[in-house]
């Protein structure tokens, strides 16, 4: 009985060394990491950037740091990673925005000049209104903007949002005035205050007034209802065939070594699995939406060839 006794012990206690090792962080070629992001303090990929800042150093053994280039759409934030080193250290937080930046003004630096490492998540984008004012669903909404021809607001014009209005004006055949903003925040207080009928927003820049009831969320334009939001259809589900897919994931200069990526996709594969951290991020409506380096760079070129498709068709671009 005590050998047997000494062999559960022995055993158990090789378990729990075994599991310290597995939970140890991997080790990294830098202690300091920066995560840039286009975005202002406080916006989604500020929130994305500083959030899982926190958590990481559980998988990769490294401080992560959030710094905020705002400037041209995300131009900036390019040009600083182009031109960066491809060492692991300086990383991007990659949104539709980069590519719509490069597509629309022909940056200095573009998303050419980036090397995509791997996504995190889709985020839902809203179609939101006051809560007191007059409209109840999207329906109601495309009936004002056919006979009024509507007031609606997006972010900046290189945005998911702005081709999200785009697109329901054009699947609905209005020809409603979309008002570009320097961001959620404007964009959210012309919506308050009755200037503009709807606008086209993220879940986290709109969380604090939905907690507070004053916005009310008419439309998801995803390809299938929101987790954190279920009584809240899709913009197809209501007739209009719109569907986008906005992903938050990271990008590096281009020649990321292959030894860097393969620590950053396992150490997301395990964030992702962090019941901690999820309980955090899906309380912001993000949903995980794994893309290994291969397969995000194929999405991120084939994304960029359907929005310029679709620019050219609308006239945006030549």
């Amino acid at each position: 009985m005590r050998k047997l006794l000494a062999t559960l012990l022995m055993a158990a206690a090789s378990a729990v060394g075994t599991a310290a090792v597995q939970a140890q962080p991997a080790p990294y070629p830098h202690k300091v990491v920066t995560l840039v992001t286009h975005s202002s303090p406080g916006a989604g990929s500020d929130i994305f950037l500083r959030e899982m800042a926190k958590h990481l150093p559980k998988y990769i053994d490294a401080t992560f740091i959030v710094e905020n280039a705002q400037g041209g759409s995300g131009a900036r934030a390019m040009t600083k990673l182009a031109t960066a080193k491809p060492d692991g250290a300086t990383f991007y937080a990659t949104t539709p925005t980069y590519v719509f930046t490069s597509l629309l003004s022909k940056p200095q630096h573009s998303y050419k000049d980036l090397q995509p490492l791997v996504n995190f998540f889709a985020d839902p984008t809203l179609v939101y209104t006051r809560a007191d004012g007059p409209f109840k669903s999207l329906d109601d909404v495309i009936k004002s903007a056919k006979e009024k021809r509507g007031r609606w607001g997006a972010s900046t014009p290189a945005s998911m949002e702005r081709q999200a209005a785009e697109r329901i004006k054009k699947a609905a055949n209005v020809n409603a005035a979309v008002v570009s903003h320097d961001g959620g925040g404007e964009l959210l207080l012309n919506v308050l205050n009755g200037t503009l009928d709807i606008g086209i927003g993220e879940y986290a820049e709109l969380r604090p007034q939905l907690e507070a009831n004053k916005v009310r969320i008419l439309a998801t334009v995803t390809p299938t209802r929101s987790a954190a939001l279920p009584n809240v259809p899709t913009v197809k589900e209501q007739g209009f065939d719109v569907v986008m897919r906005k992903y938050r994931g990271l990008a590096g200069p281009q020649g990321l070594p292959p030894e860097i990526i393969a620590i950053w996709e396992k150490a997301v594969q395990q964030l992702l699995a962090d019941p901690e951290y999820l309980k955090v991020v899906q309380s912001e409506a993000l949903q995980p939406d794994y893309m290994g380096q291969a397969a995000y760079a194929q999405f991120i070129n084939r994304f960029a060839e359907e929005s310029e498709t679709f620019f050219k068709e609308n006239g945006v671009i030549k």
